[in-house]
């Protein structure tokens, strides 16, 4: 993994698979778990995305962005469960507090749709090169400077953690205590918070700086480094995954 972006490099079919295709997989993952609200259909959505994720070889690599969520789940299941205003239905009790199965069933739906959108963005993050995603919205009409401004909110992180790395390891070569109990951990890290964020927006700034130097903002008609590529199949899956979306409307409209 590259320490300047999220992209894993393998050898897959989704690796191969069009930018632009994996985008409208994302845009219509996300809207068909609110089109079909049911757990069954979410589930099925939420399965065809871990296994998009396994044939991307990059499963295991998802798993830490998943993780990230989970407080986020479990805020939904506590808070939905207990506090929903259509509860009647009572499941089980804790002191005072009563858990319901018409807040667990609201739950179970929204964290369905949040590991459906995790997972979907894991897939476009870890299988499609930054540049390579950008380059193609480009192509396709889309301004220079938004390519620009999402080319650096996508580097942002992975630059912060670069950079985390490099004042850690500098910090342990100086005998600086950065490891043993939670305690210890917690003392290392946020005295790094500020150099980290400050240091990475710097940088931001300064390939920035550099752009505009370089001609950026220039009105002439912009170039392109690498040769277009091919992408077999992709007007064919392309309106495969449209044409599931329209089906999905359908089934919900007359269904």
């Amino acid at each position: 993994m590259n320490t300047m972006t999220l992209y894993v490099e393998r050898n897959s079919p989704i690796h191969r698979l069009d930018p632009l295709v994996k985008l409208l997989y994302v845009a219509a993952s996300i809207l068909l778990t609110y089109i079909l609200p049911e757990p069954l259909y979410i589930g099925g959505i939420l399965f065809v995305t871990f296994l998009l994720l396994i044939i991307g070889k990059v499963f295991r690599n998802s798993l830490p962005i998943v993780t990230l969520s989970m407080f986020l789940i479990f805020s939904l299941v506590i808070v939905q469960g207990f506090f929903h205003p259509d509860n009647v239905t009572e499941l089980f009790a804790i002191g005072p507090l009563v858990f319901y199965e018409e807040g667990l069933y609201v739950a179970l739906v929204l964290v369905m749709r949040v590991l459906v959108m995790v997972g979907a963005f894991s897939l476009l993050i870890l299988t499609t090169a930054t540049d390579e995603m950008v380059e193609r919205l480009i192509k396709k009409g889309m301004s220079p400077k938004i390519g620009h401004v999402i080319l650096s909110v996508l580097q942002l992180i992975p630059q912060m953690r670069a950079t985390m790395v490099k004042i850690t390891d500098a910090q342990r070569s100086r005998g600086v205590e950065t490891e043993g109990d939670l305690l210890t951990r917690v003392k290392a890290f946020f005295p790094l918070i500020g150099p980290v964020v400050l240091n990475s927006l710097n940088e931001t700034k300064e390939r920035s700086i550099a752009l505009e130097m370089r001609g950026f903002d220039s009105p002439m008609k912009k170039t392109f480094l690498n040769e277009a590529k091919q992408y077999p199949h992709n007007k064919l899956i392309a309106g495969l995954i449209t044409g599931i979306v329209i089906l999905g409307i359908v089934w919900r409209v007359f269904g």
